[in-house]
């Protein structure tokens, strides 16, 4: 089992903001400037994620349930990591493995980005590609196959259903999003992967604040291009997930998304990722349906995790 001694030096790490762990979260919160909605009563902010230490989101959610592992004993120093990915929460595995000094073994379909792969490779982790066509969810059964063969090898946090996940984006995404909106956000938009973000932002808000409305997005197809994101009716539904929280549902194309994302970055000065430019999509959508608001939406990652050809070819 993991000494206290250790446990309290991965915490102390956490809160310094002069370490890697200690510069997760409080990213800045960025006003759509030029990409406005027809109805000038309304305002669009994001959450600019891209500035956590290991490039995205799933930074918040990754320690949270390393965090939350080591407390409870489940993960030992005689145990790797592994769960299953589509880049970004393999990612940041990797990151704060390497900064506690754990292994890290993940599950990632082989058509995930270049950039990704490259970034995983550096951090020193073990890669297992799975079938591209079966998504993260065929990347899952292949993590469950493996932690069932070898159960003593490894701690498997198992992001689509461990509750330290939602409860990251509750203790600290919401939080930052009420404050730096000056208390004045009323529509949240995310999308729907793991559904942490969502589900554990949702909550927070509506407690701040019951009148705030959550809307929650997915692609408008099984096949699509949105990585990260699930076309929840023929995928397999995250355990974490709660339907009650969204107050409204939207779908977004990946025409639509990479779309967005060529205008971000050359009208907004934002290179931001394909589950970005869906978000800011959706949340043209949701404008169009409101008289007045301040919507805030989440940008989870940059455009250099993806195969820029698809941004800048045309």
């Amino acid at each position: 089992m993991i000494s206290e001694i250790e446990v309290e030096k991965a915490e102390s790490q956490i809160g310094d903001r002069h370490s890697v762990l200690g510069n997760i979260g409080n990213t800045p919160l960025l006003k759509i400037r030029r990409i406005m909605p027809q109805n000038e009563c309304v305002e669009i902010y994001a959450k600019a994620e891209w500035f956590n230490p290991g490039g995205s989101i799933k930074d918040r959610a990754a320690l949270s349930m390393i965090m939350d592992a080591e407390k409870s004993g489940a993960l030992t120093r005689d145990k790797a990591v592994i769960d299953a990915t589509s880049g970004n929460t393999g990612i940041a595995y990797a990151m704060i493995g390497s900064a506690l000094g754990y292994r890290v073994v993940l599950a990632l379909p082989s058509n995930a980005s270049r950039e990704r792969k490259n970034a995983l490779f550096a951090y020193g982790a073990e890669i297992i590609f799975t079938d591209p066509l079966l998504g993260t969810d065929g990347a899952q059964q292949k993590v469950k196959e493996i932690v069932a063969s070898e159960p003593d090898k490894y701690f498997y946090p198992d992001q689509y259903n461990n509750p330290a996940n939602w409860r990251a984006h509750y203790r600290t995404t919401a939080v930052e999003i009420w404050e730096q909106s000056g208390h004045r956000v009323t529509h949240f938009v995310a999308g729907l992967g793991t559904s942490g973000t969502f589900v554990g932002t949702s909550r927070r808000l509506k407690e701040f604040n019951p009148s705030v409305e959550c809307v929650s997005f997915q692609p408008d197809s099984p096949l699509h291009g949105l990585e990260g994101l699930k076309y929840l009716e023929t995928s397999i539904v995250p355990g974490i997930y709660d339907p009650t929280l969204a107050d409204d549902q939207l779908f977004v194309s990946t025409d639509e998304a990479y779309e967005m994302v060529r205008r971000l970055a050359r009208e907004e000065g934002m290179f931001v990722g394909i589950s970005s430019g869906a978000a800011m999509a959706a949340s043209l959508k949701l404008a169009s349906r409101i008289d007045s608001g301040v919507i805030v939406t989440v940008f989870p990652d940059s455009g250099s995790r993806y195969g820029t050809e698809h941004f800048t070819n045309e």
